[in-house]
């Protein structure tokens, strides 16, 4: 059995979470609070990926990482290099794809949490970011848990995105659903059945995990 492409989804989920956190808690937190009257049309882009087809939504992102797209031109023109058929293009591409199991969890956390602990903070001197990390963060806990793990895990099962994105280059792009799509093209089942079994009961173990955690965590920690 070749596990590259196991290891290869495990870095890519990883590093596909780090930075859906990093762009999607400020969004989410901005969707709880803002009265703006975009705040409708910019959560229907973010759940746009849950109810679009992966294909389509891999070739519109194969177009703009492309060395003629409105991301990867720049990017081509900065360091020389194309993002389409890269690692780092499979994580940008990931990170479009499995935003929405991102941000909704998170969303709904700061909802739950409301403006009046944060008032109570800012009354006591504390600054809107020491209020965020200090107050709100500790009480969302079990949105970022949820976060995490859905990213995570509907990153780890991509095929029709990173197939148009990353194709299919090992050690590159090849990623678990890709090479479970290589053993069953090739009648190759029993490989095939070692791979989906292994996604199956890492993804079952994680899930099991979060319920328990998230039943066990108080509504809110203080």
């Amino acid at each position: 059995m070749d596990w590259g492409p196991l290891w290869l989804t495990m870095q890519l989920a990883g590093v596909t979470v780090v930075v859906l956190l990093i762009v999607g808690t400020p969004l989410a937190w901005w969707l709880a609070f803002t009265k703006s009257r975009f705040r409708t049309f910019v959560e229907a882009v973010v759940a746009l990926p849950i109810v679009l087809p992966p294909t389509v939504l891999g070739f519109y992102l194969l177009v703009a990482l492309g060395p003629h797209g409105p991301i990867g031109g720049p990017w081509k023109d900065l360091t020389g290099s194309s993002l389409s058929f890269t690692f780092t293009g499979l994580v940008i591409a990931s990170a479009f794809y499995s935003l929405p199991f991102v941000v909704q969890p998170l969303h709904g956390a700061f909802e739950s949490v409301g403006r009046k602990p944060l008032e109570a903070a800012w009354a006591l001197g504390a600054s809107k970011l020491d209020a965020f990390f200090t107050v709100a963060s500790p009480m969302a806990i079990r949105g970022f848990l949820s976060a995490v793990v859905l990213g995570f895990a509907h990153t780890l099962g991509e095929f029709g995105v990173v197939l148009m994105v990353g194709g299919n280059i090992p050690g590159v792009t090849k990623v678990l659903s890709i090479a479970i799509y290589d053993h069953v093209e090739v009648l190759e089942y029993t490989q095939a059945h070692i791979l989906s079994a292994v996604l199956l009961i890492f993804s079952f173990v994680i899930l099991t995990i979060v319920y328990t955690v998230n039943r066990r965590l108080p509504l809110h920690v203080s």
